[in-house]
């Protein structure tokens, strides 16, 4: 996996201040995607046991709320099977901290068996994120005044809440 960005300070992508990880890859194309640079699988930098370590290194400040990830797409399947080692280690290491992912596929519609982006790791992943926003950007729904989203389509679920 390749990842374009990790932002150490993000307060754009979830609750709190935070560290953000931008996956390269996306299948979804939406049109006028604030980032679409990480659509290549190939975009930026290789994900190793290095940038593992930087992004937990990071996770340790007290000031840190948690982890965001977003993409690109972290729910491409050559994505999850990666995602899902890293973010096990999160959770063992930092239980108090939370996990918000952003994907632009349908919880309850895409990522369910049978889904196109289903695998044999998508429920144990989510098992792990506290909270995800789904849904595509669509233009044409654009709302600068919604929060941790862009498109009123898009949904903020509370999956521990479920």
């Amino acid at each position: 996996m390749y990842y374009g960005n990790i932002k150490k300070i993000d307060i754009a992508n979830g609750e709190g201040v935070r560290v953000s990880l931008f996956v390269s890859g996306c299948r979804n194309y939406c049109k006028n995607c604030f980032n679409p640079e990480t659509w290549d699988f190939k975009y930026g930098r290789e994900f190793t046991s290095d940038t593992e370590n930087e992004i937990l290194t990071l996770l340790e400040a007290k000031h840190i709320s948690g982890l965001t990830v977003l993409g690109g797409e972290p729910f491409e399947q050559e994505n999850q099977r990666d995602l899902l080692p890293f973010i096990k280690k999160v959770k063992e290491k930092f239980p108090n901290k939370d996990l918000w992912f952003f994907t632009g596929y349908i919880y309850d519609k895409d990522l369910i068996p049978g889904g196109k982006k289903y695998c044999e790791l998508t429920d144990e992943l989510l098992s792990y994120i506290d909270v995800l926003v789904d849904g595509p950007f669509i233009e044409e729904e654009k709302d600068i005044s919604l929060k941790f989203r862009g498109s009123r389509n898009q949904r903020i679920i509370h999956l521990k809440n479920k």
